[in-house]
């Protein structure tokens, strides 16, 4: 059983839904009602404000895929919709939202907090049943997870190898002690790309952690998964004789950003 699914992704551009949120109220900003003098303003229309700087001076593009964090409100402040309340951030391409949307992600980058005002021209165009008027956002840009990391071509001078040749860097810390067996089964979320920082699969994109047993998957990932503890997330470096072994794509070495989320 081959580990790598087909990318067939069906983004949700969950800004688009109206439907109330219940279960936690986030107050509005007390600028709500109209964009303050120190806001910035495109050609277009769209007002925004940084309330929080990000780091770095990437920007997402429309065919980027982005996780976000963000909050919508009506000018009289009535909330219509939040990432924030429902404790889940959200996953979607950046042209798949409505325009005033995908202009201000443009605008943004890594980690950085930023508050638009999106006039109804370049929101919902008074489209029965969504929010009227002009829509307020906070967003947060937590991840551009289809961007290949910068030490895609190569393992740095930082990363561990084993005796097989796998590379492998951690790049968040986990918790406990206990590792996967080979025979196991384990739930992650994972990004591969190729050497030339194509992406070729993706959970996170997808918005679904994928879950199998480690004696069915590629050597590389039967192996590396089994340096890791519950939480952790490990950079990999897979050479083709761990991987697909040339007779299949994707070819060469593979690197993957492997997020172990639970073992069954």
């Amino acid at each position: 059983m081959r580990l790598l699914i087909t990318l067939a992704v069906a983004f949700v551009a969950t800004t688009a839904s109206a439907q109330p949120v219940e279960p936690k109220a986030i107050p509005p900003p007390s600028d709500v009602a109209a964009p303050p003098s120190d806001a910035a303003k495109t050609a277009s229309g769209l007002s925004s404000k940084i309330i929080a700087p990000g780091a770095g001076n990437g920007h997402p593009a429309t065919a980027d895929v982005v996780t976000v964090h963000y909050t919508g409100w009506t000018t009289d402040g009535k909330m219509f919709d939040s990432s924030v309340a429902r404790g889940k951030p959200s996953i979607f391409r950046v042209d798949r939202v409505i325009p005033g949307f995908s202009e201000g992600l443009q605008l943004m980058a890594l980690g950085e907090k930023r508050r638009l005002w999106i006039p109804e021209s370049l929101a919902y165009k008074g489209q029965p049943g969504k929010p009227a008027g002009t829509l307020v956002f906070d967003v947060e840009l937590i991840d551009i997870p289809n961007r290949a990391p910068a030490d895609v071509k190569a393992p740095p001078a930082d990363a561990k190898t084993t005796a097989s040749g796998l590379f492998y860097k951690v790049i968040k810390d986990g918790v406990g002690g206990r590792h996967p067996k080979s025979s196991g089964t384990v739930t992650v979320n994972y990004t591969g790309w190729t050497t030339d920082g194509k992406m070729f699969d993706s959970s996170v994109t997808r918005g679904q952690p994928a879950t199998f047993p480690l004696e069915n998957v590629i050597a590389g990932w039967t192996e590396g998964l089994q340096l890791m503890v519950e939480g952790e997330k490990m950079r990999f470096w897979i050479p083709e004789k761990l991987a697909y072994q040339g007779k299949q794509a994707p070819y060469g070495m593979l690197v993957f950003d492997v997020e172990l989320i639970k073992i069954e």
